[in-house]
This record gives structure tokens, C-alpha cells and sequence, in this order.
């Protein structure tokens, strides 16, 4: 079993619903959002297309999340999206007169990842108009996004990006992965790195780059340069290779 998705983990306990969708492309976006950030568990309640994971439109804004989109399950109420959750956090930009505890999409993540005990689902409200008051007052929190006060409005699959990107964040740290990128070859050695350094001073001197009687801090702020690089060996022979070049040219070798 993958370590990010154990019974404790919030990538395990953590589900996504959206109510009432209109547009089967949010739907489909959603998907890949959750897909992008690790998450599987998505629930629809009375989308405005009964068929909405088959939909032409979902399928294509999923792109690559198929899987996640034909996974998602699709419910007629609000108590069959939330069933088997003891925690419910409501997404609107509008704050209500009687609501539960407002909180912020990045407070809401920390607490969520601090206790293992919450299986939680994060609602989302139509494009058109968002959660009714009735399933927000069930809700434990509310959650508001601090976006511009003079636009305020985000694309629902925007939405479910950004809570799923921060709830990402609080369960792994914000770790990047270790991976390797690219070609890592064999660190050089430190008497290869040294013998570098005499073979590029000889062809900097030899092109009148380099001053012997008056060098200053050039050699120095070369070495301080490429101490920062990682030297590969293959690295050093190309380097070393350009200095013999200069050196051959000049008649110097």
C-alpha cells in the first residue's frame, strides 16, 4: 500500500462533494484537480446531468483523470454524500448571518491533517448558486477564502484545486519529491576538481584573460563559482577539454 494513501492519511479520509453541478466540464476539472493532488474520493449530489462522469465534456476536462471521474459516486441527497463522515466543512464566498465557525482553507487543512479521527468531506455549492443555507448549518465549519473583496468569485473546479493543493501541503509538509531530473552522473573527485582548476588558470593566463603578476581574486571567485555546481566528472573533462582546446590553438600544449 502507498504510504500517502494508509487509513490514517488524509488522502484517505477525505472526500470532495459537489452539489448541484450545472457544468459537466467542472465536473470532469475537478477530477483532475483531485487526481493532480494526490485525492480519489469524489461525490456528486443531483448533478444537472444524471450522466455527468460520461459526459463528453467531463471526459475531456478530466484529461488523464478518467479514472477518478468514473470512480465518483452519484447521490441523490446531501445525508448520502456524507454518510460515514463525523466532519463537514462548507465552501462559500458569501458568509452567512447564522453559520458555523468561519475558517480558512489553510487553517481548516492543518486541522484536518492533525487529528487522524476525522473523516471528513469538503462540500461545494453550484456555479450558479452555491451552497443553500440549509446544508451550510449542517456543516461543521465554513470555509472562506480570503480572495479579492471586490471579486471574490472562483471557479468551482478552482475551488476544489485550491483546498485540495492546501490539504496537500498540510499532510506532506510541503515535501517536493527527491526524484532525479534528468542525467545525475559520478561527483568528481576533489584532486580531479583541483587538476581543473591549474588546466582553466593556464588557459585563462594563456589567452591574457588572467594576469599572473596581478591575478586579484579571479581564480577564487572561479573556484567559489563552480564549488556551488556539484561537479560531475564528465563535467570536469568537458571543462578541462576546453582549456586544452584554447592551449592547442596557442601553440601552448
Amino acid at each position: 500500500m502507498n504510504p500517502s494513501q494508509t487509513s490514517t492519511s488524509l488522502f484517505s479520509r477525505l472526500r470532495f462533494v459537489l452539489v448541484g453541478t450545472s457544468h459537466p466540464g467542472n465536473i470532469g476539472a475537478a477530477a483532475r484537480a483531485l487526481k493532480t493532488m494526490g485525492f480519489s474520493q469524489l461525490v456528486l449530489v443531483n448533478p444537472r446531468f444524471p450522466d455527468a462522469v460520461h459526459h463528453e465534456e467531463a471526459i475531456a476536462f478530466a484529461s488523464g483523470a478518467q479514472d477518478i471521474l468514473a470512480a465518483a459516486r452519484v447521490v441523490g441527497t446531501i445525508e448520502e454524500a456524507l454518510e460515514g463522515c463525523n466532519f463537514a466543512a462548507a465552501l462559500s464566498a458569501r458568509l452567512r448571518e447564522f453559520s458555523p465557525p468561519v475558517v480558512t482553507p489553510r487553517a481548516l487543512a492543518a486541522q484536518l491533517c492533525a487529528d487522524a479521527g476525522l473523516d471528513a468531506a469538503l462540500v461545494f455549492g453550484s456555479e450558479r448558486y452555491g451552497l443553500p443555507n440549509d446544508i451550510i448549518e449542517r456543516c461543521n465549519v465554513l470555509i472562506n477564502i480570503p480572495a479579492n473583496p471586490d471579486y471574490s468569485s472562483l471557479n468551482l473546479a478552482q475551488a476544489v484545486q485550491l483546498l485540495a493543493y492546501e490539504a496537500r501541503v498540510a499532510e506532506t509538509g510541503g515535501a517536493v519529491p527527491q526524484t532525479p531530473v534528468g542525467f545525475q552522473g559520478e561527483a568528481a573527485k576533489l584532486a580531479q576538481i583541483e587538476g581543473m582548476y591549474a588546466h582553466l588558470e593556464q588557459a585563462l593566463v594563456a589567452i591574457d584573460f588572467l594576469d599572473p603578476g596581478n591575478p586579484k581574486k579571479l581564480m577564487p571567485r572561479l573556484k567559489r563559482l563552480f564549488s556551488r555546481t556539484g561537479l560531475e566528472t564528465e563535467e570536469v573533462n568537458i571543462l578541462r577539454g576546453i582549456a586544452r582546446q584554447i592551449l592547442q590553438k596557442l601553440g601552448r600544449n
